[in-house]
């Protein structure tokens, strides 16, 4: 029996995902590191196991009433864990936080600051005092009426709607209306209201023009449609929607980014007449600190809030002083992070999840607690080498509070400075779920199993081989004269034919750069748009004719529902399930390929829907999901589980990992393809029928990746890539670069916004932005060669760069 002060965390019997019954002590009160390949099992160490029991345990002294209200992970599969105190998770959420959201409020530093104007502004003579609300735009208190706290009215004219007034509504003269039924639909109900939809536009009475365009009527109209050949078109009720009604609710309310961004196209933008940007109501706006208004604060990049605000504290009566302090110290650990380049009124979307991350890290380094477990997925992702160093001191100090630190993390200078590491492997998935090494980092040298000790020592690996020669150009994709966000007056060249890597510290503008306005240009001319959106950030672009393709593979999830997963996205379903309908029993049956689908009836189990798990509704306690009573999590009804394909059932294949079923379909063309290019990525670990929901950014991305490789690829096509070594760790950057070079090696062209050194170093051509982030940055300082930028004088880059080199 463990004694009451043992200062270790243990682990017994650990079985949670692919964990193979882990045995494992942890001591408290370290900075412990957790490391391994992507897909070992780390994060279910970490996550799944230490940290889920810790919030269970931390649940079973909630009141049950309470426990409904809060979002609970399950019980892990563990035997027993002692020694584990209260935990606190700062996961990098992958879900997009809405647009109202901002570094003020995900820090809560805009409490602090409405505060401050509540109690200790400078009201109007007369002027009533506010309370703290009523600085806010997100209530109803301090939104501007106008613009409903947005700061920007988005307005359509009849130009942008109706582009060609030569045709008529049914040759498709609205532009803005949907394609395919729901176009269709609305020209039916059109007619059926007695318009005429075949008249040119130009032709219509004005009257009827803008009533078609613009009313907010909704009438109901029986439609009979026009008879096809062959097809039986009952009548029925249509109900109409104005061009502009469509547009505003498709670009307020769409998840999809593509119909948000066609939807973009038909709008104008400005800001709101009333409240000119500022989002508040104008009481709100008569009031100021430092003689500035609440706006003109939040619109300051941090490092600049704060010299505005000692200077205000000083002198000022006690109130004022107690709050700018306040602010002035939680502003301080932001800054420390690296960000002071952001402002509070930056929205939540326009920031990476490292940044979201750093700024809960920064929150918490606040709150003071001691005693806890605090566990963190990979605080470097997204920061550059210099400001690592930050990020190290401020997990140094939430250990020296009290507190135990958990890091699952692949940045090996975060892993050279931890106090203890746990190494899990060797591999991932069902060849990975051990520990392989618990205790000092050092001691590590002596596993050679290991796939992270070559690169924690790298003085004992192998040599990494020939440095391969730089690659010569094709031809040049050159922006002129680039203005968005903190880039301004940007002129940049992209190499094509070669592998370019976009560098430069946290906020210094490159995925404005790359993201945002090259891959709109691109996209934007690919539509047949011109000038589109994004080409009005830069004044001209010249080179794009030579790329017939754009493809962005970034670290969204490729679904948001358990129903999405590997197989589904990559189009390899489609052929397993051709393959079961070819089968004797399915032709004997008649089971069509669609027979197959969980996501359709017929085929699949229908007290679950298909989804293998039903939810259980617990009365005061939380819902919790369950094993389908009936097909017991197959998926599929029992007549369906009746065919066999080479003797195994289509719940049994989608059961198989990507490297057995690599084995099993091994001579069928239609699956091999696909089977092949997710091995080459190395996701050979991943189960075909995993959800969506389960997958890392890494995952999905490398996925998204697989899916384009095994595309037959027609013409020249430009990759972008945002960070894609995010999650990876250094051995998997290895599989996952052979295939980014291959690709180049095929005539295509690769840009990467990338962090890692090892991956720029191995570049052809390097962009580094900066010197600083937010508004000292958004400069290019260096380009050329990787060896030409090492040794750039202005390049934050460029130390670190030389040493990555040097290796």
């Amino acid at each position: 029996m463990p004694s009451p002060h043992d200062p270790y965390v243990r682990v017994r019997g650990a079985r949670e995902h692919n964990l193979k019954d882990v045995q494992v002590d942890i001591p408290r009160d370290t900075l412990t590191v957790f490391t391994g390949v992507s897909g070992s099992g780390k994060s279910s160490l970490a996550f799944g196991t230490l940290y889920a029991e810790a919030q269970r345990r931390y649940f079973e002294s909630v009141a049950p009433y309470a426990r409904r209200l809060i979002h609970q992970v399950g019980a892990p599969a563990v035997g027993e864990i002692t020694g584990l105190p209260p935990a606190v998770s700062l996961e990098q959420r992958r879900s997009a936080p809405g647009a109202r959201s901002s570094v003020g409020t995900v820090t809560t530093l805009s409490n602090s600051l409405r505060m401050l104007f509540s109690r200790a502004g400078d009201y109007p003579p007369g002027a009533e005092r506010l309370d703290s609300d009523s600085f806010s735009p997100n209530t109803a208190v301090g939104a501007c009426p106008e613009c409903h706290g947005l700061g920007r009215i988005h307005r359509t004219d009849e130009e942008l709607l109706v582009p060609d007034p030569s045709l008529s509504i049914r040759d498709g003269a609205i532009a803005a209306w949907p394609g395919a039924w729901q176009g269709k639909n609305l020209r039916d109900v059109l007619d059926a209201l007695g318009y005429d939809v075949d008249r040119p536009w130009r032709e219509l009475d004005p009257k009827d023009r803008a009533w078609i365009l613009f009313t907010d009527e909704q009438p109901v109209v029986t439609v009979h449609p026009v008879r096809d050949a062959g097809r039986i078109q009952r009548p029925y009720q249509g109900t109409y929607m104005s061009a502009r009604r469509y547009v505003l609710h498709t670009f307020a309310d769409t998840k999809s980014r593509s119909l948000r961004a066609k939807a973009e196209r038909f709008l104008t933008s400005a800001p709101c007449p009333v409240c000119d940007g500022s989002r508040l109501r104008p009481e709100a706006m008569a009031v100021t600190f430092a003689g500035r208004t609440i706006a003109e604060l939040a619109g300051l990049p941090l490092s600049a809030l704060a010299e505005v605000l000692s200077g205000a504290g000083a002198g000022s009566e006690e109130t004022a002083r107690v709050l700018t302090g306040d602010l002035l110290a939680r502003i301080g650990t932001v800054t420390e992070l690296g960000l002071g380049y952001l402002s509070l009124d930056r929205t939540a979307p326009t920031l990476s999840s490292g940044e979201l991350q750093r700024l809960r890290l920064a929150t918490q380094l606040r709150s003071g607690l001691f005693g806890v477990v605090y566990v963190l997925d990979e605080p470097s992702a997204g920061l550059h080498p210099a400001d690592t160093e930050a990020l190290l001191g401020v997990l140094g100090r939430l250990k020296e509070a009290g507190n135990s630190v958990f890091v699952v993390e692949h940045q090996m200078d975060v892993v050279r400075r931890a106090d203890w590491l746990v190494d899990v492997g060797p591999l991932a998935g069902e060849h990975g779920g051990r520990v392989l090494h618990s205790g000092p980092p050092e001691g590590l040298a002596q596993v050679p199993e290991s796939a992270t000790r070559r690169f924690l020592f790298p003085e004992d690996g192998q040599d990494a081989g020939p440095v391969r020669e730089a690659r010569t150009p094709s031809g040049w994709l050159r922006l002129s004269g680039v203005e968005r966000h903190n880039v301004r007056g940007v002129d940049a060249a992209f190499p094509l034919g070669v592998f370019t890597a976009v560098t430069g510290v946290s906020g210094s503008g490159k995925s404005t750069l790359v993201g945002q306005v090259l891959a709109g240009v691109l996209a934007d001319r690919q539509a047949g748009e011109e000038p589109g959106a994004a080409e009005r950030y830069c004044a001209e672009a010249t080179g794009l004719e030579a790329v017939d393709r754009l493809v962005q593979v970034d670290q969204k999830p490729i679904g948001r529902t358990p129903r999405s997963n590997l197989a589904t996205y990559t189009g390899l379903f489609d052929a397993v399930r051709k393959l079961f309908a070819q089968t004797e029993k399915a032709r004997e049956r008649g089971y069509g390929a669609g027979r197959f689908s969980f996501n359709v009836s017929g085929g699949r189990c229908e007290t679950c829907q298909g989804e293998g798990f039903v939810s259980v509704e617990l009365l005061f306690l939380p819902s919790t999901y369950a094993p389908c009573p009936d097909c017991h999590g197959a998926r599929y009804n029992p007549e369906t589980l009746e065919v066999t394909l080479d003797g195994l059932t289509v719940a049994q294949v989608l059961d198989l990992t990507v490297e057995s079923a690599a084995s099993f379909f091994a001579g069928t063309p239609a699956a091999e393809r696909a089977l092949t290019t997710l091995l080459d990525v190395g996701l050979g670990y991943l189960r075909l029928g995993q959800p969506a929901t389960e997958l890392s950014g890494g995952e999905a991305q490398r996925i998204k990746l697989a899916a384009e490789l095994q595309r037959t690829r027609r013409g020249h096509t430009l990759y972008l890539l945002d960070e894609p070594t995010t999650g990876l760790h250094p051995a998997d950057v290895e599989v996952l670069m052979r295939q980014l070079h291959a690709l180049v090696d095929g005539g295509s062209t690769v840009v990467v916004v990338e962090h890692d050194m090892a991956v720029v170093a191995g570049a052809d051509h390097v962009i580094d932005l900066g010197p600083e982030g937010g508004d000292r940055g958004g400069r290019i300082v260096a380009t050329g060669t990787p060896a030409e930028v090492a040794r750039a004088a202005a390049s934050r880059t460029a130390p670190y760069l030389a040493e990555a080199l040097r290796r």
